[in-house]
Parts: C-alpha cells; sequence; structure tokens
C-alpha cells in the first residue's frame, strides 16, 4: 500500500547534492509489510562491517581514493559538476568489491537514491547506470532498500526516456533478490510497469540486431532489461500472481519466438518459474509455448537448455502438456542432454532435463519414443550421481518405463537392480520414493526378482517402512506386495524379517489413508501363506482393519476388502469379524463406482458369508441385487466370488426352509 498516511520509519538524514537542491520537497512513499515476504530483514550492519573488516585488512588501491574523491564532488558540486563526476565514475569497474566500499564508505549510495528524486534525466541516468552496477553487491541492494530507494526507481519506470527506464529494470533486476525489495516493487505497483516494458514489436524480435535501427534497439533493450527484472521478481508467489493478472502470458509467448538470446534466457527463466504455479501451467499450454520451450532446447545456450528443460519439467505432469512435448519433439534434445557426457557435472540442467523425463515417461506414447532411444541405458548410467535431486529424477523416470516389460529386461541386463538397490539406503525422502515404485514394478519380472532377493532388496524395502515419510511408507508397503509375491519361498522370506508383520500391523495406526491403503494391500499378500496369518491373527489384525471399513476412499475400500478377504478364513476370524460390525460396512463398497472395489468387496463377502448370522446380515443390508449384477460382469474373479457369496446366503435360506417345513410337520 502506497501513501503518506502509511506508517513510515524514520527517514535517515542525508547530505545535500549539489544536483539535487530541493529533495526534501516531497516526502518519499512508503511500503506498509504485510505478507508473507516480510521475513528479508531490511537492514544487514553485520555483514557490512564484517565484509568492510575483511576489505580493509587488504592493500587500498589508488582507485578507492579517487573514487571518493568523485562522490565528494556530487555532493558539492553543481548540477555540471554531477553529470562530469557520474561519468567519470563510470570509468572505474565498479563490479569489484574494492571500488563498490570506495562509495559505502563515503555516503555515496545516500547520495545515489536522493539523485534519483531530481527531475534532471541526465543526472537520473548516470546515478541508475551506477546503482546498476554496484547492486550486484547483497550488501548494497539491502541498504538501497533500507534507504528507500524501491520507490523512486519504480517512478522512473513511468519517464517517457526508453533508457532510463531500461536502467531502472537494470537496477530493479539486482535489488530486487532481497525478498522485501520483491514485495517493495510489488506494493509501489512496479510489476505492471515492468510487464509493460515487454510489449514489443515482433518484427524486431525476428530480426537481427545488427539489421535493427537505434530506437528499435532502444526497444529490444528494454525488454530484456523488463525480463531480467520480472525473472527476479518471480521469486515470490504474489509477484506471480500480479504478472499473470498484469496480462503477462501473452508476452511472454511472443519473446519466446525471438532471435535474441539475451532476450530468450531471462524470459524462459520467468516462464520457468512462474510454471510452478498451475494457472500459469495451464496458461503456457494454451498459449503454444510447450512448442517454443523446445525449440530452445537446441539451443547452443546451456543457460537456455537449463531454464527450458526445467519449464518442461514442472509443466509435463499434465496429460495434455506431455503430448505436446512428443509432438513437437522434445523427448530428442532431453535425452540428448542425458547422453552428454560433457554436461554432467551441470546439476541444474541434468536435473531438468532428467526431470522432464520422467513426467514425460507417465504417458505409455512417450515411453515408446524413449525406448527407441534407449533411454534405459543411459538413465541407468546416471545411478551413478551424487546429486540426490538428480538421482530422485532418474529413479522417477525408471518407475514410469518398467511398467513395461520390455524395460525390466532392459535395466536387468544394464546393471540397473544392484544400483538402485544401494540407493535403499539413502535418507532423501523423494528418492526413497522413486525407488520404492521402481522396485515394485521390478519385482514382478521372476528373473529381476531372483537378483533382488540375492541383493537383499526384500530386507531394505522393508525398512522402508519405518521411515518418517508417509509416501516412503505407502509406496514400501506397495512393493512389499510383488517381492512377496514372487520370491522363491515367500512365507520363509517373510518370517525370517524379524519384526516385520509387527511392523506392517503397526501402520494401521497411521493417519494416511494412503499408507492404510497399501498397507492392507501387503496384508492380503502376506496373509496368503497360513502360518503368516496366524502370526498376523495372533497379532490382533482383524480388529484393526475392523477399526478401518467406515471409509469413503476406494483405494482403501479395495485394499481394505482384499485384506479381510485374506483374513477372514483362519480360525473363527470370519465369526469376529461380524461380532465386530463389519459386514454392513462393507456391502456398501458395492455403491462404488470403481470395478475394482467390487472385485475385492465380493471376495470379502464370499469369505464372510462363510457365518450365518454374517450371511442374514447381508441380506438385511440389500447386497443381493449387487451381486446380481456383479455375476454379469467379464472380471471371472468378480463373477466367481458373487456366486459364491448368492450360493452361501441361498444355502441358509433353504436350510432354514426345511427347517421351519419340518417344525410344521412335526
Amino acid at each position: 500500500m502506497i501513501g503518506t498516511g502509511a506508517p513510515r520509519r524514520p527517514r535517515k538524514i542525508r547530505e545535500q547534492c549539489g544536483s539535487c537542491p530541493d529533495r526534501f520537497s516531497r516526502d518519499k512513499r512508503q511500503v506498509v509489510a504485510e505478507d508473507s515476504d516480510t521475513t528479508e530483514e531490511e537492514s544487514s550492519t553485520d555483514e557490512e562491517e564484517r565484509w568492510k573488516d575483511v576489505a580493509r585488512a587488504a592493500e587500498i588501491p589508488a582507485e578507492y581514493y579517487n573514487i571518493q574523491k568523485l562522490v565528494k564532488y556530487i555532493k558539492a558540486g553543481n548540477q555540471t559538476a554531477t553529470i562530469v563526476s557520474l561519468c567519470c565514475l563510470q570509468d572505474y569497474d565498479l563490479r569489484t568489491q574494492i571500488n563498490q566500499f570506495a562509495i559505502q564508505d563515503i555516503g555515496g549510495l545516500d547520495v545515489l537514491v536522493n539523485i534519483l528524486e531530481c527531475s534532471d534525466t541526465k543526472c537520473c541516468l548516470g546515478a541508475l547506470t551506477v546503482l546498476s552496477d554496484i547492486t550486484l553487491n547483497i550488501d548494497i541492494r539491502k541498504t538501497i532498500v533500507d534507504l528507500d530507494g524501491i520507490p523512486l526507481i519504480v517512478d522512473i519506470l513511468s519517464s517517457s526516456m526508453k533508457d532510463l527506464k531500461t536502467m531502472a529494470a537494470e537496477t530493479l533486476s539486482n535489488v530486487s533478490k532481497v525478498r522485501l525489495a520483491r514485495k517493495y516493487v510489488r506494493r509501489c505497483g512496479g510489476i505492471s510497469k515492468l510487464v509493460d516494458l515487454l510489449d514489443i514489436k515482433m518484427s524486431i524480435l525476428q530480426t537481427p540486431r545488427s539489421q535493427l535501427t537505434l530506437e528499435e534497439i532502444e526497444f529490444l533493450d528494454m525488454a530484456r532489461a523488463g525480463s531480467r527484472a520480472l525473472w527476479t521478481l518471480a521469486d515470490s508467489k504474489h509477484n506471480m500472481e500480479q504478472m499473470r493478472k498484469s496480462g503477462i502470458v501473452p508476452l511472454m509467448a511472443n519473446l519466446l519466438k525471438s532471435v535474441h538470446i539475451d532476450v530468450v534466457i531471462p524470459i524462459m527463466g520467468t516462464v520457468q518459474k512462474c510454471s510452478s504455479e498451475p494457472k500459469f501451467q495451464l496458461a503456457i499450454t494454451t498459449e503454444g509455448m510447450i512448442a517454443d520451450i523446445v525449440n530452445h532446447l537446441n539451443s547452443e545456450c546451456i543457460d537456455l537448455k537449463v531454464e527450458g528443460s526445467t519449464a518442461l519439467y514442472k509443466c509435463a505432469f499434465d496429460a495434455t502438456t506431455r503430448d505436446l512435448v512428443r509432438e513437437a519433439g522434445g523427448l530428442e534434445p532431453l535425452v540428448g542432454i542425458i547422453k552428454d557426457k560433457t554436461v554432467r557435472d551441470n546439476k541444474p540442467l541434468i536435473r531438468g532435463a532428467t526431470g522432464a523425463i520422467w513426467m514425460c515417461a507417465m504417458s505409455d506414447l512417450n515411453v515408446e519414443q524413449l525406448d527407441d532411444m534407449n533411454v534405459i541405458h543411459h538413465l541407468v548410467a546416471l545411478l551413478a550421481d551424487e546429486c540426490d535431486e538428480v538421482l530422485t529424477n532418474v529413479t522417477g523416470a525408471l518407475s514410469e518405463c518398467v511398467r513395461f516389460q520390455n524395460n525390466r529386461v532392459q535395466v536387468r541386463n544394464a546393471g540397473g537392480l544392484p544400483a538402485m538397490v544401494a540407493l535403499l539406503n539413502s535418507s532423501h525422502s523423494p528418492l526413497l520414493e522413486n525407488l520404492a515404485k521402481a522396485i515394485k514394478e521390478c519385482a514382478e519380472d521372476p528373473e529381476s526378482m531372483r537378483i533382488l532377493e540375492q541383493l537383499d532388496a526384500v530386507r531394505l524395502v522393508w525398512s522402508l517402512l519405518k521411515n518418517t515419510s508417509p509416501r516412503v511408507q505407502a509406496h514400501a508397503a506397495y512393493a512389499i506386495c510383488p517381492c512377496v509375491k514372487n520370491a522363491t519361498d515367500s512365507a520363509e522370506l517373510v518370517r525370517s524379517l524379524v519384526g516385520a508383520m509387527e511392523l506392517v500391523v503397526g501402520l494401521l495406526k497411521s493417519k494416511e489413508i494412503m499408507v492404510l491403503s497399501a498397507v492392507c494391500a501387503a496384508i492380503a499378500t502376506i496373509a496368503l501363506d497360513q502360518t503368516n496369518l496366524a502370526i498376523l491373527t495372533d497379532l490382533r489384525v482383524i480388529y484393526k482393519l475392523a477399526d478401518l471399513v467406515n471409509t469413503t476412499d476406494d483405494m482403501l475400500r479395495m485394499n481394505l476388502a482384499a485384506a479381510v478377504a485374506a483374513c477372514a478364513c483362519f480360525g473363527n476370524n470370519t465369526e469376529e469379524l461380524g461380532r465386530l460390525r463389519t459386514v454392513t460396512p462393507i456391502v456398501t463398497y458395492m455403491t462404488s463406482d470403481n470395478p475394482l472395489v467390487h472385485r475385492t468387496t465380493a471376495m470379502a463377502l464370499e469369505k464372510l458369508s462363510m457365518d450365518p448370522q454374517n450371511c442374514i446380515t447381508m441380506h438385511q443390508s440389500g447386497v443381493v441385487p449387487f451381486l446380481l449384477e456383479c455375476i454379469g460382469s467379464t472380471n471371472k474373479e468378480l463373477q466367481l466370488a458373487a456366486a459364491g457369496c448368492l450360493r452361501n446366503i441361498r444355502e441358509l435360506a433353504l436350510r432354514a426352509e426345511e427347517y421351519m417345513l419340518k417344525i410344521d410337520d412335526d
């Protein structure tokens, strides 16, 4: 909020600059900090002092004193002397720390900010040119914010002079790396002004710089500076939303078509940051930016590849976007990046490319195309990487590819299984989650399962149930299912793991639906062995399952019904489950629209119907019409289970009729 009535910090008293005799004629506007961007401290006195002490310990060059003389001339001189001094300052390399110190130590930052308030455009331009260089330093950025320089720089964006607006945007791109500055720019209305700088003719964007007129070059430089500033400001979610409302999306789409790499890089960086927001993800797709992003992946510019691949990583979670990436030919350059051993040390690039491949591999058609490029071999080679984020993306991509049997064979032949099992000792939760998903799919292959057994992978996967992340727990529990099912001696394998079943049953107390669902699936698999089922029964598993039956989540319903079906047929578990009033809630699962829920529910009801009292309860709950409908299903398991349950209900009814007839005869 901007206004003279807003709370103000005490303004620092500044020395008068000769070019700004009336600098106190208007109050500097203040910004009220009220949102989540306020965590940046407003000053960095300790940092500045530490920095200065280090600098003073070194030998001070003559340039240091020459720069300070020029600053004194700016303070004491007239308008002409100020302009000349500012021009002379630009002859020095202001990107070096000692020269920045020279300006800061003598109070030059205060003077430069004061000049921004004067009406002389040459003075303002000179001051901004100096500020754009020295604000590369973090301490100077924070000092500019403390001196209330942000509102003044934002005001200059309304100037009619293109070079002034360009330098103001360049300065903001540096200063806005301070969190508080990003908020001040938004509150001062700077974002909409910066977005306006991007409105440039397509003819300028698609014409080489050498063929442009001076005026057109000024427009191009202004757009580049605005893009750089918005790239920095996009670190704030509030700013991203303000950019969207200011109409940045179509302008970004135009700038991505530019032949000027120095313009495309910052706008691609802005697209990449904004693509983390769902509204922008949709806009990026609908505005047709995916094809342009893919096109820039073939650029020689590494920075452009980094931003482009990361943008695709963030956007390709959507099936439509994944198809657009494939249709635009985006899979080839992404695989080309991970094949190139010369860029392996560029972790942001590898992270972006592997992440984009991971997201794209969620579509079956993309996996087919990736298979033609031998992507499995290149992904397995990256399992030796030391970066957790890269490994997470690689294992995520592998987990999607090994949904197909031919890729399970490829991973096995490429030596990927030992590498994945070795990574199970990691502590990075997203990596462990993807590893569990990949091992789950690989365990479906009998030959791969033999290798996993030799590597003691089942024990390591089981230990993931102790992880603090619910997602890791859930995917580990799902991975246990094929591991137990396809092991050489599954029953003995489970019993050989000390405390394994106690750990599984204990997770039925979890508050997370996904964990409960996965654990129920694991119990349904473990309980297929009668000895294991006896142990689970001793651990009172049916009581914990009974506590979960009143759920509306279809995934939990499906796996819970499977667990009940597996556990009901031991001892008096069937009668006990009826006594615990689980029958009626399970009957309601038949109202689900998911046929997979119908299948496991029918299996559970068939087992529960072995008890006469449960049959009565089912009949009273109106299960018969649902079972009759299920008999017409194309799923044989569902047909058999529904028919078996109806048979048990009918047999009970016949026995009851016979009994009543016998009483009548007597």
